[in-house]
């Protein structure tokens, strides 16, 4: 009786070893899953925003993100809001034609200081769009409806690029980053050199914001802002290649 009782104690102790055990590891499991969520894996909920920077700042000015290292803007999210963008109506409320669900209050996803000294009914999440709030006074960009009925909104990030890139920024990773990066990439490829050539044009300085202003102003939607030194930079290039070209005129001796 007594060789009993001894064994169904021992009984006892190894299954309360066994639990603990799996306690521990479904502890870990569940810790490492919610750091996988928590740094956005595939889900674009407020939950899942990692509140930090991921990105360092080049000795020119430009961010670099380690795992996208094409990526350069060089304007941060908050920068951008801070600067005056999007006629003071980005982070409105809306009704998504893509997920077909309301989002309210979106910004508060995002770190506060981000909007600091803004006054949010009109710099952030203003329902009617005023240009008087952007940095170059001039309305630019088409309605989220025109974007949605353009198939670029995704139901990752339902308010578009921007969204994405604040996420993006704080260390979200989804399955539509190459997409958004190629619209990136290309938009940069096609208006900042669109813009830098009106500059040299007009022979004027990078920052005549009389050259452009809702060139400029898009730009800034998407985290550029032309620079001397791109300016500087263009010019040097360009002077290089109209020297190889009248190199190649020439005649051999």
């Amino acid at each position: 009786m007594r060789s009993k009782r001894l064994a169904n104690s021992i009984k006892r102790k190894l299954d309360e070893t066994c639990d603990k055990s799996k306690l521990a590891k479904r502890s870990v499991h569940q810790k490492n899953r919610n750091e996988m969520e928590y740094a956005g894996n595939e889900v674009g909920s407020s939950n899942h925003c990692v509140t930090r920077d991921t990105a360092e700042r080049s000795k020119t000015g430009y961010l670099i993100f380690r795992d996208y290292p094409d990526f350069r803007p060089n304007k941060t999210p908050k920068e951008v809001m801070q600067a005056g963008s999007f006629g003071g109506g980005y982070f409105r409320n809306i009704k998504s034609g893509v997920t077909k669900e309301a989002y309210k209050d979106v910004w508060k996803e995002f770190p506060s200081d981000w909007f600091k000294g803004l006054k949010i009914n009109l710099q952030v999440a203003n329902p009617t769009y005023n240009k008087s709030v952007n940095r170059y006074k001039v309305k630019c960009g088409a309605s989220l409806t025109e974007w949605e009925g353009s198939g670029w909104i995704k139901a990752h990030d339902p308010y578009g690029w921007f969204q994405w890139y604040c996420r993006f920024y704080l260390g979200r990773r989804t399955s539509d980053d190459q997409r958004q990066l190629a619209r990136w990439k290309s938009f940069d490829g096609r208006w900042k050199s669109n813009l830098i050539n009106r500059i040299r044009k007009a022979n004027t300085s990078y920052d005549d914001f009389t050259i452009s202003p809702a060139i400029r102003q898009s730009l800034l939607h998407w985290g550029i802002e032309v620079t001397e030194a791109d300016v500087t930079i263009t010019v040097r290039k360009n002077s290089e290649e109209e020297k190889q070209k009248l190199l190649a005129l020439v005649p051999l001796i």
